[in-house]
């Protein structure tokens, strides 16, 4: 899930995906804005059939806790 998540990020965002790590924060490291942010989600919800719940979301600063709240998710469903 790491590389499919790197490469989605990739759309959004001008970073060389060699430089994402699962620490990469969102806003500080990788420069996302809450618009990039959001498409992205929207994305993620398609490709992972799941619902994102946006008050949860705001507790997720690193493309690893993405990936635990994406499994959760993923699990409930």
């Amino acid at each position: 899930m790491f590389e499919e998540l790197k490469e989605m990020m990739c759309n959004y965002i001008e970073v060389d995906p060699e430089t994402i790590t699962p620490e990469s924060e969102f806003i500080n490291d990788l420069g996302f804005n809450s618009f990039d942010f959001m498409c992205l989600l929207g994305e993620i919800e398609e490709k992972y059939n799941i619902h994102v719940d946006e008050e949860e979301i705001m507790g997720l600063s690193t493309v690893k806790d993405a990936i635990k709240y994406i499994e959760k998710l993923r699990k409930e469903h």
